[in-house]
């Protein structure tokens, strides 16, 4: 393998429907007091209905694309995170694929819940580095408000949906510096969609279930742990990181693992009082945002992290 891949377009969407705490205060037991002190989540989008995944995936690709100044016809490689695709199967890549009119290369979802696009984006760094492929669409996109349980407000208040996508190519300059996955299936119970389909209909329960508080500690273990791992494989320390980008799960997590990482909290980006926890869309909507508003900027030395079911966590520490 020789070579680097490097980000060189972000892109983001969100659904024009927006639902605020007070919102939820018609719909659930709930307050915005409550929400804001436990989440900082303040509002979140929500697909309109016959709004799919491959809609907003798409919506996201395409604003990537425009900022990396390329074209369908160069994308060789998609690859999709998301829990929540339009169907069983084509993977919602392939219908991606087929909206944007990409009709060559390699196309799969890659599912690993709110680790998704870390994983996603460290897979598809291989691809190209392998000389295989040279220009990648990698996205996360979610649309969890339908495996929410309205009625639960442990849950329904955290979630929102929308897509993040960056393009990743073939570069002799350097992008991504490593990548370090993990996953530990011990901890599946503490969060969960466990319903399925068989027979047309579906058995067990479809909604998602989740011990916050069990969440809450492992997250912050574990990045803690992951971030560490990152920057001593560059021989880099935290002074070297521009701009930190969690996983937007909940301020306190991430304000926690900066705290424990001596991160000051100019460089952490934050963007889960506007959208929520958007899963897989979470890092690469945080990342496009932070683009946009000349947060992060050519030559920054970025750290990505992603935490979530299965149990999975993960980082990747790269120049942009």
């Amino acid at each position: 393998m020789t070579g680097y891949a490097r980000i060189t377009g972000t892109g983001s969407y969100l659904p024009d429907k927006v639902l605020t705490n007070r919102d939820l205060e018609s719909i659930v037991e709930t307050s915005d007091e409550w929400i804001v002190a436990r989440t900082g989540i303040r509002q979140r989008h929500v697909a309109a209905e016959g709004q799919f995944t491959s809609d907003l995936a798409l919506a996201a690709s395409r604003k990537a694309l425009a900022a990396a100044r390329r074209t369908p016809d160069d994308v060789d490689l998609v690859i999709v995170a998301t829990s929540t695709p339009d169907m069983v199967f084509p993977s919602s890549a392939c219908l991606l694929q087929g909206k944007l009119g990409v009709t060559h290369g390699a196309a799969f979802d890659l599912q690993a819940v709110c680790s998704g696009f870390v994983y996603a984006l460290a897979t598809a760094d291989l691809f190209v580095r392998s000389g295989r492929h040279r220009c990648a669409l990698v996205v996360g996109a979610e649309i969890f408000s339908r495996i929410l349980d309205w009625k639960d407000r442990s849950t329904c208040v955290l979630f929102g949906d929308g897509a993040g996508a960056v393009v990743l190519e073939a570069s002799d300059q350097p992008g991504i510096l490593s990548s370090h996955l993990h996953a530990d299936g011990r901890h599946a119970g503490i969060l969960n969609t466990p319903g399925h389909v068989c027979g047309g209909a579906v058995q067990g329960d479809p909604t998602l279930k989740m011990d916050g508080g069990a969440v809450f500690k492992l997250a912050v273990r574990v990045l803690e742990e992951n971030a560490r791992e990152a920057l001593a494989a560059n021989g880099l320390g935290i002074e070297d990181v521009d701009a930190y980008i969690a996983h937007q799960a909940n301020v306190r997590i991430i304000s926690h693992v900066a705290k424990k990482l001596g991160i000051a909290e100019s460089r952490c980006v934050v963007t889960v009082d506007r959208h929520a926890n958007t899963s897989a869309a979470s890092v690469p909507l945080a990342l496009d945002v932070a683009v946009r508003e000349g947060r992060v900027k050519r030559g920054d030395t970025l750290l990505l992290q992603g935490v979530g079911g299965g149990f999975t966590w993960g980082s990747v520490l790269l120049k942009y």
